[in-house]
């Protein structure tokens, strides 16, 4: 097994439960993706190729802006060394392969099968051979197609290599789609980095994020990652022991069985963060998603990029270093890469999960839980936002009430401005213009007519007896 872990802190409360023997179940052995053969030095592949009985492959690039060719040696080049690996394993009886449900996303309906590579493989990575990176880039767009990025675009080959050049092992692939937060395991709302919609969460709950194009309607098609794990196993344990004729695809999806919609996740996300503030909070959390481009331009400009200018400004004057700038770029390039899939929905087949889930016994279904039709999504976005103040940000829960103090005083900073921005419009630009004020007159008229005149009536009076009463 080789583990990447980010803090100490992070590592030990993450393995809490198996603290006492993991040093007696988990050896570490050093890898590297890029180099030949894996790097995996002599000693280390003589003790694999005796002892190993299932392979889990998940190694792989998750950026979406990654290189073509540095995307193709670590998803593609690497898995086919991998197996070259595991067909010498003397003891193996499974190989689960963990590709993306976003793999085929050229299709609206993906079902669990191995679709034709877009290239074949081999005449790819012998043509990327002896081109430029400059070269590359120019031909990078028409290579990938109607797929939105490299990512998916090698995604989808490395499973046809996994098909491919698998030879006799029984294999099996698992393509979760956005992998979000636990559900349960190790305990609701563990999260470790920024990766998929974890940094969109944390920017909307510092107040940062205020605008994202989005379809309200669209299927967020999250999957906890404690649901993709025990996937896994189950597929790892059911190859093994049954041996399917062909390859298995399992389809780790949530938008067939439970769907849940980018309209309502932000609603959930902003309402738990104002319950819940992250410290030192720069705008109160309130974000706004539109499909309309022009839309979204337009809040980007008035509630970021102004913002930030005027943060940026007031840095420089006290003497510090401006951020808000590239910190609010770094974001929209972020937003952009996602907007491709918060703007679609898929339709998935999921008949060999639901297969899976039916070959468990009552006590492996509560120990390998991957029925997310008892997913609760409110529960499940909120632990997700509170995980990411806890886990990700490392901030004390014993500080809510200064964070929420802190958002009472910049929803009362948000007043005074408006209030004074108001005054300052009417002062300068409405007061002073006279079309501005017939305008002003016509709409008082207007909606408000004359109040009724009750009169007194004239018989048997004088003329100067005569008079008006207004109520």
């Amino acid at each position: 097994m080789v583990s990447c872990v980010n803090s100490s802190f992070t590592f030990i409360l993450l393995f809490d439960r198996v603290r006492e023997d993991f040093q007696k179940k988990i050896i570490p052995i050093g890898s590297e993706l890029m180099h030949p053969n894996l790097a995996i030095n002599p000693e280390d592949t003589e003790r694999l190729l005796a002892c190993i009985n299932i392979v889990f492959h998940c190694a792989a690039t998750v950026r979406f802006d990654e290189p073509l060719k540095h995307a193709l040696q670590l998803n593609v080049v690497a898995t086919q060394q991998l197996l070259t690996l595991a067909r010498q394993m003397q003891k193996l009886e499974a190989f689960i392969h963990i590709s993306t449900a976003y793999a085929n996303c050229n299709r609206n309906h993906v079902e669990e099968v191995i679709y034709p590579p877009p290239v074949e493989p081999k005449k790819l990575i012998d043509s990327l051979e002896w081109m430029d990176d400059s070269m590359i880039q120019d031909i990078t767009p028409k290579l990938i197609g109607d797929r939105p990025n490299t990512y998916t675009y090698t995604k989808a080959l490395a499973e046809y290599v996994v098909q491919q050049e698998s030879g006799d092992l029984n294999i099996a692939i698992i393509r979760p789609s956005i992998v979000g937060a636990s559900w349960q395991e190790p305990f609701p709302g563990w999260i470790d980095n920024f990766n998929g919609p974890s940094g969109l969460f944390i920017a909307a709950g510092k107040g940062i994020l205020r605008t994202m194009r989005a379809t309200n309607d669209a299927v967020a098609d999250l999957i906890p990652v404690d649901v993709v794990v025990n996937l896994t196993l189950a597929a790892g344990w059911y190859t093994a022991t049954h041996r399917p004729k062909a390859a298995l695809i399992y389809n780790c999806t949530t938008g067939g069985v439970n769907p849940f919609h980018w309209g309502e996740i932000e609603y959930h996300v902003i309402s738990t963060f104002k319950r819940n503030p992250l410290d030192q909070a720069f705008r109160r959390p309130n974000a706004n998603i539109t499909s309309n481009y022009l839309i979204n331009q337009y809040w980007i400009t008035v509630s970021h990029k102004a913002p930030a200018l005027v943060y940026d400004l007031y840095l420089r004057l006290t003497g510090q270093k401006p951020r808000m700038m590239k910190i609010f770029n770094r974001l929209h390039k972020s937003m952009m890469l996602l907007e491709y899939f918060s703007s679609k929905s898929w339709q998935w087949s999921t008949d060999n999960m639901n297969m899976l889930m039916g070959q468990l016994s009552l006590e492996d279904k509560r120990g390998f839980n991957f029925d997310v039709r008892q997913l609760h999504w409110p529960e499940y976005i909120e632990n997700y936002c509170i995980g990411t103040k806890k886990y990700v940000l490392n901030e004390d829960m014993s500080g809510l009430p200064a964070a929420r103090q802190h958002l009472k005083k910049l929803r009362n900073i948000r007043f005074a401005f408006n209030t004074i921005l108001l005054v300052v419009i009417w002062r300068v630009f409405i007061a002073r213009s006279q079309m501005a004020r017939h305008i002003w007159y016509f709409v008082k008229v207007t909606v408000s007519p004359p109040l009724p005149q009750v009169c007194q009536p004239a018989t048997n009076r004088r003329p100067w007896q005569q008079h008006t009463t207004f109520l």
